[in-house]
This record gives structure tokens, sequence and C-alpha cells, in this order.
């Protein structure tokens, strides 16, 4: 499937209740994480926070797609601000977020989830969007007269997505592994209406 015909085919997900209430549920997931499944850990003399906020948007983008793994990602971060604010709003991090659901759309949906596309996706979410990106709000947005270099974010980037990189690659696969078999067990079902399965 060409990545158009990808793109095309997630953004009719949304005009199913499925597919609505499976893009609203995962939203509500990925603010609740993003509240309170969090943790800050001081390493290297950088503080690296360790989240399972990206969770949920990885499953949108297994289930859904690309386009509706944006709207969770993107709205997950203004609804977890309007929730809990801390500090001023960065519309940054909302594109981040938009990105990274648009990431894992591609690389995991209508896809077997396989070690290599889990390791592939996840590498180019944290080059791109956790790395580059992130680097460059935190330099743009707290960095006042611009007196620490880019390249000082960039080190402290890396350092974080060096610590994650693992456990999240190992939560993203069994996730998907999990929806996998939650998707068999539904096709199943609609196979067989009347058997208990």
């Amino acid at each position: 499937m060409s990545q158009i015909k990808r793109l095309s085919s997630s953004a009719l997900e949304l005009k199913s209740v499925y597919g609505l209430t499976a893009a609203a549920m995962l939203l509500a997931i990925r603010v609740v994480l993003g509240l309170f499944a969090n943790a800050t850990l001081p390493m290297f003399g950088n503080t690296v926070k360790i989240s399972a906020a990206f969770l949920p948007i990885a499953a949108a983008g297994s289930l859904l797609g690309p386009v509706p793994a944006m709207l969770v990602g993107a709205l997950g971060d203004v609804l977890s601000y309007i929730i809990s604010p801390s500090g001023a709003y960065i519309p940054g991090f909302t594109i981040s977020g938009a990105l990274t659901g648009l990431i894992y759309g591609f690389a995991f949906y209508k896809n077997k989830v396989t070690i290599p596309r889990v390791v592939g996706g996840w590498f180019a979410n944290m080059l791109l969007v956790e790395t580059f990106l992130a680097a460059f709000w935190f330099y743009e947005f707290f960095n006042p007269g611009f007196q620490t270099p880019y390249a000082t974010f960039l080190v402290t980037r890396f350092i974080s997505v060096a610590v994650k990189c693992i456990p999240e690659m190992l939560l993203i696969f069994a996730t998907g592994k999990l929806l996998e078999n939650i998707s068999k067990l539904g096709k199943q079902r609609k196979a067989a209406p009347n058997s208990r399965i």
C-alpha cells in the first residue's frame, strides 16, 4: 500500500463509529498517561523524563493509521495542558505530538508488528521528533537571549533518548502484539457470531 493510500484510508477510519470511539478512548488514555505516568530521573547531570504517553499514540497509529494518530498526539498535548498547565503553552510540542502520530501511523498501520518495524518506527520518531525537534523547541522557548547553543540541548536530548531506547521499543512491540491478538479475536467473532470464542 502506498503512503498516500495509507493516509486516505486512515482518514476514512474516523467516519466509522468504531474509529471515532477507538480514537476518543486512546486520546483519553494519552491524556491520563501524560498527566500521571511520568518519572524524572537524574542522569549524567541531566534530568531524563520517562513517560508512557507515547503508547496510545503508537496504538492509534497501529489500529487507525496516521491521521487519527496525529489527532491523538496533537489533541493529547493540548488537553493535557488545559487540564494541568505547567508554564507557558508551547505549540511546538503539539506539532511534535502530531508528527509522532504520523510516524507511528505510517510504520504500523495495516502492517504486521515486527521487531525491525518497531525499531525503524521508534528510531525515526526519536531522531526527528524527540531529539532534533525537541531540542529545537527547548532552544527556542527555554533559552533567554539564546545564550546556550543548540548543540547543548541536542546532547541532552540524545542522553534522554538513549536511556529510554530499550524500554520504549519493548513496550511498543508488546502493545502491538496485544492489539494484533485483539484484532484477530474480533475477526473470529465476526466470522462466527454464535460461537463462544
